[in-house]
């Protein structure tokens, strides 16, 4: 029983750095497609992609937006990449420009072999999508697949620790991240991006695996970083980081049981269990339920 448990909490998974072109919805599309059946090829059994991966990001208009946005699970995109999930039996989280009535959101659409899982709508909005999205009303949902359980979360979010502990404590083992990372602001040439480094505090912090797929270069004027990464439950890298400048697949196997087994980082310390809820909110104030921890 031990050994078939430790089985089926292992899994390969896949960060997909992609650059996709403003508006060019169908060559985004078969381009994510692309990628994705070479991961397969691959043996992997989850990929993530970028933010906005079938739109592009930068948007001169609300109307624009609104124009390549699709509604979810029903649009074409999640439609392709739900087929593309039963075909290869693979799970898929990806972003997309979500359309639901008249509200744009920033979402990812989580997708599996046996169909729609889930979405995500970006809690934390950056920069001009506020001229575009509304905030995420979801939420930080948990999903259930065959290896354990997985979130999401959309770049800037993770600028938020809130982030990785509402998941962590909703028993999230991987938290999958599809990205748009930018320049920040002082950034020393010798370090790591900020953005790996906070992935990396996040999955320590957390006990917590993390795969964020990062997007490549230069779209009206705005340059993007690359460097998506996988980081352990430790909070070490487990691939990447990836290149700044070209398309790329960056692959880990992980075993998500170890997110929950090895969380003590000693005889004495455990982080999740640590924590002073004798003074401070059991979930952050946040209206979600208390997961396994």
């Amino acid at each position: 029983m031990t050994t078939q448990a430790r089985a089926e909490s292992e899994l390969r998974v896949a960060c997909l750095q992609m650059e996709p072109a403003i508006g060019d919805k169908s060559a985004n599309l078969a381009r994510s497609l692309e990628m994705i059946e070479a991961a397969a090829a691959a043996g992997v059994d989850l990929v993530v992609l970028p933010e906005l991966c079938n739109t592009g990001y930068v948007f001169e208009t609300r109307d624009e937006a609104f124009a390549l946005a699709e509604s979810i699970p029903d649009g074409p995109t999640t439609r392709a990449w739900m087929e593309a999930a039963a075909r290869l039996k693979m799970t898929i989280v990806a972003g997309i420009t979500e359309r639901d009535g008249n509200v744009l959101y920033n979402s990812a659409v989580i997708v599996g072999p046996e169909g729609y899982i889930g979405r995500y709508r970006k809690n934390h909005l950056w920069g001009a999508e506020n001229l575009f999205f509304e905030p995420g009303d979801l939420g930080m949902p948990v999903f259930r697949i065959g290896a354990g359980r997985i979130a999401a979360a959309i770049c800037y979010d993770i600028w938020f620790p809130e982030t990785f502990r509402l998941a962590a404590l909703q028993g999230c083992d991987l938290l999958c991240v599809p990205t748009n990372w930018v320049p920040m602001p002082q950034q020393p040439k010798n370090l790591p991006v900020m953005a790996n480094i906070l992935a990396m505090g996040g999955a320590h912090s957390n006990s917590m695996y993390v795969a964020a797929a990062d997007r490549v270069g230069v779209e009206r004027g705005q340059p993007f970083l690359g460097n998506s990464i996988i980081v352990s439950h430790a909070g070490w890298p487990a691939a990447g980081p990836a290149s700044a400048d070209r398309e790329e697949m960056i692959v880990a196997d992980l075993n998500l049981a170890d997110a929950r087994r090895k969380r003590n980082l000693n005889e004495f310390n455990q982080l999740l269990r640590d924590r002073r809820t004798d003074f401070y909110d059991e979930m952050l104030g946040a209206n979600a339920r208390p997961g396994w921890y």
